[in-house]
């Protein structure tokens, strides 16, 4: 669930870390322990096969040993892996459909799936890397007391980070869905973990755009330059996002361990937004001349009220939700928000009291504005293929692949 833990006694006994969590990590994938080098066993060089196993057993050892922390070794581990994999998915070389590829999950240390397709170890390594960036953004997101005054804080440099990282996992997510996924036959596809279903990882890739623009929201706020306008489209946009995040997950099955707290940090996240763009787009309104305008402001101002309120019993619900977490500090738009939406709809409905009750039929809740959307995912670009998968330079008789599985079979029956 993300990095940045602080220690919590828990029943008095032992002290277990309790994370803190801004940007959401679905549950960690790793790979599991898998027999590589025998079923290539004559069909690639000796030392090619023997990379493959070697990086893949690498990025499983420091996986387990760091918890998935050693966030720069293992990716830098896996983009080595990639360009050696991204050979096994070769039409030319025949070899799609030869290796079992396991993973597990890393928190419960429970193996989720056993694949023999090379595509299916692609789409895993990727949204492996997609993880590891989620992770990385939430470390940046995690205030920290470096002063020591007690006061936490993140800088504006960690927090442009994390947005780049958000763009780049999502950029991961939409490659595994566009690019991998119509490589998978449907009967692999229906063996997948729920975390691989239709609409998770759109939903995530989407989640991942819409916390890159809370963060920009942020810094509207804190600029004395931005306009209403500006922070309202931002408000705005992050609700459109959210909201097509959760379009994606409403219809299937989130009953499994990290889909039903998935859910609710969705719904808070949407609550939020909901809330600063109703009062954002009631200042703006609050702005006009006549009776309507303000009518129809007080109307956004109670509305931000009422959303705040219910995204902090959202928040709740997400933290106590298995496995449990701990919201950070109040950061960004709503540090702000949090004070100003109550402040403002009180004052503004007593100041305005009076037209409530003259425009009892005004009293609607007006639409929001529509904005197209400005933040996009970055393109994720494939490593160049190894040179060793150049077959001019490989210097072996290849044995034919029929012969190859007669043979395994043979070994495997003595």
């Amino acid at each position: 669930m993300g990095c940045g833990a602080s220690m919590y006694p828990l029943g008095g006994r032992e002290k277990k870390s309790v994370p803190e969590v801004v940007v959401y990590v679905p549950s960690m994938r790793i790979p599991a322990h898998s027999d590589l080098q025998r079923p290539l066993r004559g069909l690639i060089p000796q030392d090619l096969a023997d990379r493959l196993a070697c990086l893949r057993n690498q990025i499983v050892l420091v996986a387990e040993d760091t918890g998935g922390s050693a966030v720069t070794e293992l990716r830098r581990a896996l983009e080595e892996y990639l360009s050696l994999l991204i050979g096994l998915t070769k039409k030319e070389h025949g070899l799609e459909g030869l290796v079992e590829f396991k993973w597990k999950n890393l928190e419960s240390g429970r193996q989720e799936n056993s694949v023999a397709n090379s595509w299916f170890e692609l789409l895993s390594v990727i949204h492996m890397i997609a993880m590891l960036t989620l992770s990385e953004a939430n470390t940046l997101m995690i205030p920290k007391d470096r002063s020591g005054s007690g006061i936490r804080v993140v800088s504006s440099d960690c927090k442009r980070d994390a947005v780049d990282l958000l763009l780049k996992a999502s950029g991961c997510l939409v490659f595994c869905v566009r690019e991998i996924l119509a490589h998978l036959p449907p009967d692999i596809k229906k063996t997948f973990s729920k975390d691989f279903q239709d609409g998770v990882l759109e939903a995530i890739s989407i989640q991942a755009l819409g916390q890159g623009t809370e963060i920009q929201l942020g810094f509207a706020v804190e600029s004395q330059k931005a306009s209403l306008s500006v922070k309202r489209r931002l408000a705005c946009e992050q609700l459109i996002y959210f909201s097509q995040a959760y379009h994606f997950l409403s219809g299937l099955d989130m009953s499994n361990g990290h889909g039903k707290k998935h859910l609710c940090f969705i719904k808070w996240k949407f609550l939020e937004a909901k809330a600063a763009a109703y009062y954002y787009h009631g200042l703006i309104l609050d702005k006009g001349t006549e009776p309507a305008c303000h009518v129809s402001a007080v109307c956004c101002f109670l509305a931000a009220g009422g959303l705040l309120s219910e995204s902090k019993k959202a928040c709740l619900t997400f933290c106590l939700t298995a496995p449990v977490t701990r919201s950070p500090p109040l950061w960004g738009a709503m540090k702000h928000l949090h004070q100003k939406i109550p402040e403002v709809a009180s004052r503004k409905s007593q100041m305005y009291g009076y037209l409530l009750e003259e425009e009892k039929a005004l009293q609607a809740l007006p639409d929001l504005p529509d904005f197209q959307l400005s933040l996009a995912p970055d393109d994720y670009v494939l490593p160049e293929i190894d040179p060793a998968w150049d077959r001019d330079k490989w210097g072996i008789h290849s044995q034919p692949l029929k012969e190859h599985l007669k043979d395994s079979e043979d070994e495997t029956g003595t």
